[in-house]
């Protein structure tokens, strides 16, 4: 299967709720970024550089020069040029074998062509602001140029930090990007060790424990009946964001608007325990509100449900405090159609978001066929959209034990 590179090809599959994912002993969602497909669309790289590039490195490079290339922006003659280059990663897993290369390497023994080659490599990979550092160089940006790491929130952290960059009027242009590497065997190893653990795990109390401890080798179907495990993913997704006056001016299409953001955590002493009744998650929700909108204006969300039963209880939960019994808000989740895929999630959620309100089609739950019972909202089961005409969204992401992000979104003219 070819990468998906643009706009166009994401809402190919998410509007038919399709899976991108591959099963090879577990089920993942696969990039399949070929060499020639990246010099395709970098050709000028230098190749001193780009040999020691790291799948994250290449997949970050090229989902920027697509979004670009949606926004009509030229890096190459300087439309980047005073842009903010912001971006998420929660993996660390593209970095381990450099890191590793590096810590074994004997600086006694090696020729001197090859520790110059080690150290561009180091330089560029042992940490997690490697995507920045090339994106950074490939814009030529003399803008803030950073990495936000909180695991699957990070991206959404990032979208947040451009909107305070634009608003105080620090930069009139936002990149954002979100990327993360799984480790296929990383997964595998991983699943081997579970079923050992399974066993230690049923006969502790296991009170306030996330579920840990899903099997891997079917598919996720976030807010099904049948959902009982996760699938990871790789990837990158980027989105541009820039003030009204700078996208007027140059005359670019306008998606949509990002009107608040907001994060909270669960105040828990457990580190890899989220709380279930996702009261922080609700009082985000609430932040972004404030006092100039109402929930009941708000007829979408679109859910960041791996399948795993803690976040839909979360989900959930909130759904219910902020709607109330018998509300009828959308709820969907795209994840099953690429995978659990990290920091990602954040920059997708908001550009399938966007795309929705803009085509007034809320996109199914992937992988949903048979809703779980006592769902306080619709998860818009099966392959086909659901017309809806409304100009006011939010957006949920998690970070496990951390981070509870969420957005608010806005159709063009929406105020």
């Amino acid at each position: 299967m070819r990468p998906v590179f643009t706009a166009g090809q994401v809402w190919d599959i998410s509007s038919q709720g399709r899976s991108a994912l591959v099963q090879h002993d577990v089920y993942y969602g696969s990039v399949n970024l070929t060499p020639e497909l990246f010099e395709e669309r970098l050709p000028d790289i230098p190749e001193f550089f780009s040999r020691h590039y790291t799948d994250a490195h290449r997949f970050g490079l090229v989902s920027l020069v697509e979004a670009c290339t949606d926004a009509e922006l030229d890096f190459r003659v300087g439309d980047l040029r005073e842009a903010a280059i912001l971006v998420g990663r929660g993996s660390v897993d593209a970095n381990v074998d450099s890191y590793l290369t590096l810590l074994g390497i004997d600086p006694e023994s090696t020729a001197t062509l090859d520790a110059l080659e080690m150290f561009v490599a180091a330089e560029q990979a042992v940490s997690p602001s490697d995507v920045v550092v090339v994106q950074g160089a490939l814009t030529r940006t003399v803008g803030p140029c950073f990495t936000v790491s909180c695991g699957c929130s990070s991206a959404a952290v990032q979208i947040g930090n451009a909107r305070r960059l634009i608003a105080t009027g620090e930069v009139d242009i936002a990149v954002v990007t979100g990327v993360d590497v799984f480790n296929v065997g990383l997964i595998q190893k991983g699943r081997r060790l579970l079923r050992g653990a399974q066993h230690a795990y049923d006969a502790m109390d296991a009170a306030g424990m996330p579920d840990l401890l899903p099997s891997f080798d079917s598919l996720m179907r976030p807010y099904d009946r049948r959902a009982d495990c996760i699938n990871h993913g790789e990837g990158s997704a980027t989105v541009i964001l820039e003030s009204r006056e700078h996208a007027r001016r140059r005359g670019a299409h306008l998606y949509g608007q990002v009107l608040a953001t907001a994060m909270t955590r669960d105040g828990l002493a457990n580190p890899l325990a989220s709380d279930n009744t996702g009261s922080q998650l609700v009082s985000a929700v609430r932040k972004c509100l404030g006092d100039r909108w109402r929930i009941d204006q708000v007829p979408y969300v679109n859910g960041a449900s791996d399948g795993g039963a803690a976040v839909t209880a979360m989900e959930a939960n909130t759904i219910r405090e902020l709607y109330g019994p018998d509300g009828t808000v959308l709820m969907t989740s795209q994840e099953a159609c690429f995978g659990h895929h990290g920091s990602p999630a954040g920059c997708l959620g908001l550009a399938l978001t966007l795309m929705m309100m803009e085509l007034g089609q809320v996109c199914p739950t992937a992988n949903c066929e048979q809703p779980a019972d006592g769902l306080p909202f619709d998860p818009v089961p099966g392959t086909r959209t659901r017309p809806l005409d409304f100009d006011y969204a939010l957006s949920f992401n998690y970070q496990i034990g951390g981070v509870k992000h969420a957005m608010l979104l806005g159709s063009p003219d929406a105020t």
